[in-house]
């Protein structure tokens, strides 16, 4: 994470986007597999599948089997937001291991608070499309082997 980014989004969130992104750049010809994602991310692919998954259940990618597979976008870039992403992934509301403060404070000042920035928030992300995140990434030369 780079110095001043206040990393809103964990990085299980910024790893699906990305996956979905890649997914878009990279399967014109054919499906985009696992390792393939893994390699241009310096990732074990451990780390991806269960991402990919969840994205596949959600109807955001499908999986192909067999030789040749991998995963394709299910969906055209400009019909699928960061949001939609994110909340097929799971990764907007990931539970924590820590118990819940229940204070009045908490309920009567924080949540509210927190809940209309998470709303507004949210709102942004409807508005950040595939598409132009595929566009940035051909633009910058993303869309070559081993970028």
């Amino acid at each position: 994470m780079k110095a001043g980014r206040m990393g809103v989004l964990p990085n299980k969130a910024i790893l699906a986007i990305a996956a979905v992104v890649d997914i878009a750049v990279h399967s014109k010809e054919r499906p985009v597999s696992a390792k393939a994602l893994a390699i241009r991310h310096a990732l074990p692919p451990r780390h991806l599948e269960p991402v990919l998954q969840a994205l596949v259940r959600e109807g955001l990618l499908r999986g192909i089997r067999g030789p040749g597979g991998g995963y394709a976008l299910a969906r055209d870039p400009k019909d699928v937001s960061a949001e939609a992403i994110l909340r097929a992934a799971g990764t907007v509301e990931d539970e924590t291991s820590e118990p819940p403060v229940d204070s009045a404070l908490v309920r009567k000042a924080v949540l509210p608070a927190v809940a209309l920035a998470e709303q507004i928030f949210s709102d942004a992300l409807k508005k950040v499309r595939v598409a132009d995140m595929v566009d940035a990434a051909v633009e910058l030369g993303c869309d070559r082997p081993h970028s």
